[in-house]
């Protein structure tokens, strides 16, 4: 074919799109418009798969979700259906390419994800709720494949961390202004603060789990001499913005996480030996139990409810005689045990929980905010949920990604060369404890929000041990020299 003929084929082309356009758009059918998108879109799914990742990444603050209460089904809009796309381009892609980085298939966060998979799907035969449980394996490889397999390779380019991060956390601030604007018209009030983040954030308490995340990141951006004072200075309003976000998210979850990650910080820093801190807590785990029940009582006699005044909020996280979230909690974490009991192998099928647990409340544990018709969330823990769901080994599996994720990020934090390298180490894991706490109390991990972040830090620490480790400062903006499959060539 001649180079004259190609150009006319072109032409002629683009001349049938715009008179079936024209014609389309005079009797209001405005679908074609969408066709230069969904072309567009083909061609970086087929070419050019980091960049549709990140931009993955951006819309996810921005992502509404779209729920059937009929049907128990939901979905993240646009994010989840391109997520979708980037596991089945890589599905084809590994079939027809038969590789993939021996390193990142061994890598030992690799092998825990794969049996957490592997037991997912093995228990969706033993579900009670099949078609359930077959959803949550295709939505959890949907942010799986993507996000950490796609993810390492992408962060081969170790520019790309920093850009990861800002395409998040950018929308996330314009999510915050929204949600704070809408919080002052309502005086910044407690009862408010679950409301005001909606459509992008379902509740208060994944909006500021998603903050959480980040502000370890941030605040590293503005302590470290490696950056610029301009860059510094923009880190610091970020930072300033998220913190308000954070504080006004009345998310007391979110608040504990963070503390937490200070202490963890804290750990690091003065070099406290693992051994000290195991006798520490086996010293406290003692005392618990020879005074559990002046404990228990001491607890049961606070009756400070949730508030919009600061410290009450506070005083209230420890009530659990009748702050009605609190009582939830333990409600759920109560079925889940019960659920576990009758089935404690296989567990109930992955995903069924919110469908199930409804019989193995007690009355008495029931409280203002109880269901009985599987829409008002799941288990709130990312540990207990898995036990009843899949049994002791569902858990086991959770602990093991979450264990091999904190060794490999302490190892490749002492044995990184490259100064930089360190900090965002150090960073992302302090960011991954906030959620590690968090999952004691809520899980978000079936959510685009949450895992986008969650399984994009742990890609980040698998990268850098591959790639980057042994790099120093000067190394680490070197382009690399094999290239990734996320470019598609």
């Amino acid at each position: 074919m001649t180079a004259r003929l190609k150009i006319w084929i072109i032409y002629g082309i683009s001349a049938l799109y715009i008179a079936l356009n024209t014609y389309l758009l005079v009797h209001e059918k405005f679908w074609a418009l969408l066709v230069p998108l969904a072309l567009l879109m083909l061609v970086l799914y087929l070419f050019s798969l980091d960049k549709v990742l990140l931009l993955i990444v951006f819309l996810t603050p921005l992502a509404v979700n779209l729920k059937n209460e009929e049907f128990g089904i939901g979905i993240s809009l646009p994010t989840e259906p391109m997520m979708l796309g980037v596991l089945l381009i890589f599905i084809i892609k590994l079939f027809m390419h038969n590789q993939i980085d021996r390193r990142l298939a061994w890598h030992p966060v690799s092998i825990a994800i794969y049996l957490s998979l592997i037991w997912i799907f093995l228990t969706c035969f033993t579900s009670e709720m099949p078609l359930v449980s077959v959803k949550f394996l295709v939505s959890r490889l949907w942010f799986v494949v993507p996000f950490y397999f796609v993810a390492v390779l992408l962060f081969k380019r170790f520019r790309n961390i920093k850009l990861f991060v800002w395409l998040y956390v950018i929308p996330l601030v314009a999510v915050i202004l929204y949600t704070l604007f809408a919080h002052s018209q309502y005086g910044f009030d407690k009862p408010s603060s679950n409301m005001v983040m909606k459509p992008f954030y379902n509740d208060h308490t994944a909006y500021g789990a998603a903050i959480a995340l980040f502000l370890p990141l941030i605040f590293t951006f503005i302590w470290s001499k490696l950056y610029s004072r301009k860059y510094r200075i923009f880190s610091l309003i970020v930072f300033i913005i998220l913190a308000t976000g954070l504080v006004f998210s009345y998310s007391r979850a979110a608040w504990i996480s963070v503390g937490f990650a200070v202490f963890v910080y804290a750990i690091i820093l003065f070099r406290i030996k693992f051994r000290w801190l195991l006798l520490t807590f086996g010293i406290l785990t003692g005392f618990f139990f020879m005074f559990r029940f002046q404990f228990v009582d001491t607890l049961e006699k606070n009756k400070q409810d949730s508030s919009t005044d600061f410290m009450e909020h506070v005083h209230s996280m420890s009530n659990i005689s009748s702050d009605a979230s609190n009582l939830e909690r333990i409600n759920r974490w109560q079925s889940a045990i019960r659920l576990f009991k009758e089935r404690p192998v296989f567990g109930w099928g992955p995903g069924t929980y919110q469908f199930v647990y409804a019989p193995y409340q007690r009355s008495k544990e029931r409280t203002i905010i109880s269901t009985n018709y599987g829409d008002m969330g799941n288990a709130h823990s990312e540990y207990i949920g898995p036990m009843a769901e899949m049994g002791l080994m569902g858990m086991l599996t959770v602990l093991g990604i979450v264990i091999t994720v904190v060794v490999t990020a302490l190892r490749v934090y002492r044995q990184s060369k490259s100064k930089e390298a360190r900090q965002y180490i150090l960073a992302i894991l302090l960011g991954l404890f906030t959620y590690y706490v968090h999952g004691l109390l809520n899980n978000f991990l079936d959510t685009d929000k949450a895992s986008v972040p969650f399984w994009g830090f742990a890609a980040i620490i698998v990268a850098i041990d591959l790639y980057h480790r042994n790099k120093t400062q000067e190394e680490l903006y070197i382009s690399p020299e094999e290239d990734d499959d996320t470019s598609g060539d």
